[in-house]
């Protein structure tokens, strides 16, 4: 919890630096990559520990896949191999380790990747293995017809956008704000896109700083009074109505 929270405040901090000393008219797009990049890999390696090979394995694992496989069957490989991975993770954690890991949880992130890696093989089979009309206008919006370097991938997978399409428009990509570029991992229609104009963050900051401050107070003040340990205990598992533990269990 504490490296949890420490790379919470870290990151708001570097948050500030990058936007004031390494914005788009003070580095190039490549330095800016890279600094976001290695942070990254940083929080992971510090909040997660050894474990966090886990995530960069299955990262480069499925990259692999996308550069070498063929696209007639690149989601079905990058779906059993992701699958495949995260599977034996959680057994090793249940089975190995009986749950005794002494970091952060790795396997919450390891399930997201999955979900994101997956999304994207898919998408770059709409894209490269299929024609435009053959696609539904979903599909047409959010394939993709290239892949891309590994450091963009890691900075996807990092990134909350859930498909890559959309994150490749986020106004808050390292390439900057306001900048008119075309999309390196391009659409089918290879439209060209303006990334929108960052303005004032400093309401959105507050914002997202207040709804962190009101989330840590319910989580301090639930954990104490739904302690989770309570849901093992005999009086709860013998005593306690359905519908009480229902309820207990939801909150907790």
């Amino acid at each position: 919890q504490i490296n949890f929270v420490a790379c919470q405040l870290f990151a708001l901090l570097a948050a500030f630096w990058f936007r004031i000393y390494l914005g788009p008219s003070h580095a190039s797009s490549a330095v800016r990559h890279a600094f976001a990049t290695l942070f990254g890999i940083y929080f992971a390696v510090f909040c997660f520990g050894w474990y966090s090979i886990h995530l960069f394995v299955l990262v480069m694992m499925n990259y692999g896949i996308m550069n070498m496989a063929s696209i007639p069957n690149i989601h079905r490989y990058s779906f059993v191999v992701a699958m495949g991975y995260l599977t034996l993770c959680h057994i090793s954690r249940m089975y190995i380790f009986h749950y005794g890991i002494l970091t952060t949880d790795f396997s919450g992130p390891l399930m997201i990747i999955t979900q994101k890696i997956t999304t994207l093989a898919c998408q770059l089979h709409d894209g490269i293995g299929r024609q435009a009309e053959e696609l539904t206008a979903e599909q047409n919006r959010l394939a993709v017809n290239r892949t891309e370097c590994l450091f963009i991938l890691f900075l996807y997978i990092s990134h909350h956008t859930s498909h890559f399409s959309r994150w490749l428009r986020a106004p808050l990509r390292p390439e900057g704000p306001g900048l008119k570029c075309s999309l390196p991992c391009g659409l089918h229609n290879k439209a060209r896109y303006r990334i929108a104009l960052l303005g004032e963050t400093s309401g959105a900051v507050m914002y997202k700083l207040c709804i962190t401050l009101v989330s840590l107070i319910l989580f301090l003040t639930l954990t104490k009074n739904f302690p989770m340990a309570y849901i093992i205990d005999n009086e709860f598992l013998d005593k306690t109505p359905f519908l009480s533990r229902l309820g207990y269990l939801y909150v907790v």
